[in-house]
């Protein structure tokens, strides 16, 4: 079902510059879209006209299938249906408090006070932002005030959620977790419309993306698609993604199998075809004839693998301590993947757990549970890139827990559950915590 098309969208700023040119698009409902293109393509520009802060010049908006009008009551409705999140939080971010603003949306809908306080209260605890709710938002870090500015939308329940440039200023884990949020929400049914230029994202996140030059859009389609046109990346002034690169020069080498395109480290990790011969390094003292452990999967001396222990016998030495060797390999059984619902929490339950699930390695997904985590002195060895990461851990071994809460516990199964049926390697997955 289609939540936003655009037919014959055109905008001009009063300097005469002409911002978006004819745009034809549709926007299918629960899936997480992404425009990509350079600074200057028009992406903002379309997404004010989108929830109806700007007035095309000509074209025709739809929400819903129903034409999109300019009166005051049409607007008040398209806003607290497809809420938008600007790139620089300043922008938005302007109440006293961190509470007064996430409630501006739903004082203005006209909800009772009770229910203001409800909605606030539950949005604030979800986004981590509890023990800042009385403070003034320009006291708060660049990521604090993205999740005070999306936390505003989402208080109104929103069918879609735009963002422009989502990411922009977010150190590494900051930007992790607002992923982590963004895939929680499009999880529960809202769709998501980003604008970006990092191929990379767009490549990983995406369902649906759309590039755009010049306030035009010149190409569209998935990711696996779009991104393996090269005329159109040309067009774009837009480069291939990194894992799409790291891809083909593997298949090129003849180390892929498979037809698949990854997306992510676990995914192109499942694409390697084990060699066979290989060259590495040995020690001075090895002879021709003597058998070395190379630990697992195929690197020198690699720390990770997918089921396999090698070990090899040593063909013929080359100088520089380099050898050819000839692999073996015997199974080694992976590791599982237990996730612990913070909602839950329970001290002595969770040292329980930890302790008769002997857990070597923990990560944490989303604000709150790693506020929890800090709370209670829980040693957190992965927080950003938490699924992959632990997914890794698993194939070489490790029994891992994933600390979250809410809509992120069927994501991750989803994710973890998806990673094994692809790439057909068996991981103990549960909810440890479900009743």
């Amino acid at each position: 079902m289609v939540i936003l098309e655009t037919r014959g969208l055109k905008y001009s700023y009063p300097d005469g510059t002409h911002a978006v040119r004819g745009v034809d698009i549709k926007l299918r409902k629960g899936k997480r879209i992404a425009f990509v293109g350079k600074n200057g393509s028009g992406k903002s520009t379309l997404f004010l006209l989108l929830n109806g802060t700007l007035k095309p010049a000509e074209g025709r908006i739809f929400y819903d299938g129903k034409e999109l009008a300019y009166d005051q009551a049409s607007l008040r409705e398209i806003r607290k249906n497809i809420g938008i999140v600007f790139q620089n939080s300043d922008d938005q971010v302007f109440a006293p408090t961190v509470y007064q603003d996430v409630a501006f949306g739903p004082v203005n809908l006209g909800y009772s006070k009770a229910e203001i306080e409800k909605k606030v209260n539950g949005t604030l605890e979800y986004f981590g932002l509890s023990g800042l709710k009385d403070k003034p938002p320009h006291h708060l870090s660049g990521g604090q005030k993205k999740r005070v500015a999306i936390a505003g939308i989402v208080a109104m329940d929103p069918q879609a959620i735009i963002l422009d440039e989502p990411l922009a200023s977010l150190d590494p884990v900051g930007a992790d977790e607002l992923l982590d949020v963004l895939h929680e929400l499009n999880h529960m049914g809202t769709s998501l419309i980003i604008s970006t230029h990092d191929v990379d994202l767009a490549y990983s996140w995406a369902d649906y993306v759309f590039f755009m030059v010049d306030g035009e859009v010149i190409g569209e389609g998935t990711p696996d698609e779009a991104f393996q046109d090269d005329e159109l990346l040309r067009q774009a002034h837009l480069k291939r993604p990194m894992t799409f690169d790291i891809y083909k020069e593997i298949e090129r080498r003849g180390l892929a199998h498979g037809n698949r395109q990854p997306k992510t480290v676990p995914e192109i990790v499942d694409s390697l075809k084990p060699p066979e011969l290989m060259w590495v390094e040995v020690p001075p003292e090895t002879r021709e004839g003597d058998i070395l452990n190379l630990g697992v999967l195929h690197g020198e001396y690699a720390l990770h693998c997918p089921y396999e222990a090698v070990n090899a016998r040593v063909l013929h030495i080359h100088e520089n301590n380099k050898a050819i060797v000839e692999l073996t390999r015997h199974g080694i059984k992976a590791g599982g993947i237990l996730i612990y619902d913070m909602d839950k929490f329970d001290p002595s339950d969770f040292e329980g757990y930890m302790e008769k699930e002997e857990i070597d390695i923990v990560g944490a997904m989303g604000k709150k549970s790693k506020l929890l985590a800090e709370d209670y002195s829980i040693c957190v060895d992965i927080a950003t890139g938490v699924i992959d990461r632990t997914i890794l851990m698993a194939l070489c071994g490790k029994r891992c827990m994933i600390l979250t809460n809410g809509g992120m516990i069927p994501h991750s199964m989803q994710r973890i559950n998806e990673y094994i049926e692809r790439s057909g390697i068996a991981l103990n997955v549960r909810v440890l915590n479900e009743n």
